[in-house]
């Protein structure tokens, strides 16, 4: 199923994130993992392109097995910053013979040695390049998107721009950046808006359960945390039982304030870990079902 057939339905939806295995020998445990969360039934699973934007041999497969063994609609990500044309040809060769219909196009993290330099290996500079090579080739594209402005924009006029060239390219909808305050997304909202970029927007939700994971959020991403948030990392931080459902309350509650907002996507940043997919879920039971 394309993804555009339900995040333009109107119904409240919500769907996890998964990441692929880093090595052979932890394969199996991922995909118990991704399984359980699978049972959950969301709306859909979006499977990352591996540990920091590597590609990953396993990114299909999971995203294949959480198809057709449980039949959740599996969005499959793809970068192509290091990528050649031939190499994305083949890829999109095999995303056709797994049997994907969704693809998160993505330009992947730049290395060190490329933010240095200013330049990359291979023949695709941004996101919009490799969804214009998607285009037409009978995928649903989906495209990523900042509320707080790309780490690499230099203000959110000229982000707003390039997130313009995505949807022209053919991107058909976007999905957040993960963000701890819910105006952020929606001044956000307003602003692309105006500008004429009229796609479905998921809204990407990432549950802190541990403190460790707040400074690895802010680096990947450099997201606002509210004082309200903070004050929930000092106090319970310490302790990762209370810190955990201090963590899934939060991210819950942002989801509660989206869906009554009438922003009816939202994609959860699982990190692969089902008891907490599980919790979320439980405390949207009653909403989901309306």
């Amino acid at each position: 199923m394309k993804l555009t057939e339900k995040l333009k339905s109107g119904k409240l939806s919500l769907s996890f994130e998964v990441f692929p295995p880093k090595t052979d020998t932890s394969f199996e445990s991922v995909k118990t993992a991704t399984e359980e969360i699978a049972k959950l039934s969301p709306s859909f699973m979006s499977v990352t392109y591996g540990a920091g934007g590597g590609t990953s041999a396993y990114t299909l497969d999971i995203a294949k097995n959480i198809n057709e063994t449980y039949g959740v609609p599996t969005l499959a990500h793809l970068t192509c910053v290091s990528s050649g044309r031939e190499t994305v040809k083949k890829q999109i060769a095999e995303m056709k013979a797994a049997g994907i219909e969704n693809v998160m196009a993505l330009r992947g993290d730049l290395t060190p040695q490329m933010k240095e330099s200013g330049k990359v290996p291979g023949d695709y500079r941004y996101a919009s390049e490799l969804i214009a090579e998607l285009k037409g080739q009978g995928f649903c594209i989906g495209g990523a998107c900042y509320p707080e402005v790309h780490p690499e924009s230099r203000n959110q006029k000229e982000d707003i721009a390039h997130l313009k060239e995505k949807v022209e390219a053919g991107c058909e909808f976007l999905t957040t950046q993960m963000f701890f305050d819910n105006n952020l997304l929606y001044n956000f909202l307003y602003k692309i808006r105006e500008a004429g970029i009229t796609v479905p927007v998921v809204a990407g939700i990432m549950p802190i359960t541990n403190a460790n994971q707040v400074e690895r959020a802010i680096q990947l991403s450099g997201s606002f945390m509210p004082q309200r948030f903070k004050s929930i990392v000092d106090k319970f931080g310490s302790d990762p039982a209370a810190m955990k459902q201090a963590g899934i309350a939060y991210a819950t509650d942002q989801i509660i304030d989206l869906f009554a907002n009438n922003i009816t996507n939202v994609h959860v940043y699982s990190m692969n870990k089902p008891e907490v997919a599980k919790a979320v879920q439980a405390n949207l039971s009653d909403i989901l079902g309306k």
